[in-house]
């Protein structure tokens, strides 16, 4: 049996973890438009992926439909999923800039200084935080219902 502490607790967790998800949504586009990471196809991917899922999010503020979280769930699918790809884009580029600098060294060596290379490797992981945030809003958005 729900109290109203713990019905309070709940809106509380809501409204934190949407205030994270929109300021995680905002930072990462603008930190990316500010990078100019929009020059080819490929860099849009993430801007398309924030982009949609504040579209979405606005609409699941006004109808929280099933279709609507279905959507929204697979708008954050996609923008995990552009997080690794772009993990990989980002330390194959790394990994082909070492290879051009150092062409007799060897792979495991290629491999770690592509990890800090000039591109920052691990920085399209912030996609796939936003995607588990904007899910665990999710999750709490049918807690309630």
């Amino acid at each position: 049996m729900k109290t109203q502490k713990d019905t309070f607790e709940q809106q509380q967790q809501k409204q934190l973890i949407f205030a994270t998800f929109v300021f995680m949504l905002l930072g990462v586009g603008l930190e990316l438009y500010l990078l100019s990471h929009y020059e080819d196809t490929l860099q849009r991917i993430p801007l398309f992926c924030i982009g949609s899922a504040i579209l979405v999010l606005i609409i699941l503020l006004f109808k929280r439909s099933s279709f609507v979280i279905t959507l929204f769930k697979v708008i954050l699918g996609c923008t995990a999923l552009s997080g690794i790809y772009g993990t990989f884009l980002h330390l194959r580029a790394n990994y082909e800039f070492e290879m051009e600098m150092k062409p007799n060294a060897r792979d495991w060596d290629l491999f770690i200084e592509s990890l800090s290379g000039a591109l920052p490797t691990l920085a399209p992981g912030s996609m796939i935080l936003l995607a588990l945030i904007g899910y665990s809003y999710i999750l709490l958005l049918k807690q309630k219902q």
